[in-house]
């Protein structure tokens, strides 16, 4: 898969201490049936999960909650690595770089599933942000979060990304968007970069790294 290259000319995709990383299907294999959770809320075909439960009555979407967060764990604690992310993690850490999650999953599960895949120990507790902490993705509210604490200009940061979301929540806040993991380029014009998986973006890194 060729990389897509930064359309202004300005660096490369590798050239960051600051990354901010999707979870579910970015650095785990996707599991999520979106389709079955919304059946079994009875949330209708394609609608935002998270904007249709915070709709509901209160009680409604408690009980909605309660029972999507045992479903979520569930996948959490069976997750699988997707395709070289734990090497990119632990290369990232070990070389000092600031590592961040967002994801639309709460943060209790989020570490669940960065410890099943052996990787929870590269992101502090308080960088990793779910649902409840901030507006969800694609809201740009999670991205701002890290630039503000990291004290860093957003063009510094990557978010690397498998979904439309990701890549709207980048473009909103003015962080450079990395997308892994999709075989295509579904949505044109909203990554700075596309690259088949985490293993080839650890190989732009190290190379970046080298020079």
């Amino acid at each position: 898969m060729p990389v897509l290259a930064d359309v202004a000319g300005r660096c490369d995709v590798a050239a960051s201490r600051h990354w901010v990383f999707d979870m579910d299907g970015t650095l785990t294999e996707p599991v999520h049936d979106f389709e079955l959770i919304r059946r079994e809320l009875q949330i209708p075909s394609g609608a935002d999960i998270l904007e249709h439960l915070a709709s509901l009555p209160a009680q409604q979407a408690a009980d909605s909650h309660a029972w999507l967060m045992q479903h979520e764990r569930e996948l959490a604690e069976a997750s699988v690595a997707a395709p070289g992310a734990v090497a990119l993690i632990r290369a990232l850490h070990a070389a000092g770089c600031r590592l961040g999650i967002l994801t639309r999953n709460a943060r209790e599960l989020a570490e669940v599933t960065l410890a099943a895949i052996g990787v929870a120990e590269c992101f502090a507790v308080d960088e990793i942000i779910g649902r409840w902490e901030v507006e969800p993705k694609p809201s740009p509210a999670g991205l701002q979060f890290f630039a503000e604490r990291w004290q860093v200009l957003p063009a510094q940061m990557r978010m690397v990304g498998d979904h439309y979301y990701d890549l709207a929540t980048a473009k909103a806040a003015g962080v450079p968007g990395v997308l892994v993991n999709v075989p295509d380029d579904p949505w044109p014009g909203m990554a700075q970069w596309q690259l088949r998986d985490c293993a080839q973006l650890l190989q732009q890194w190290r190379a970046a790294e080298s020079r």
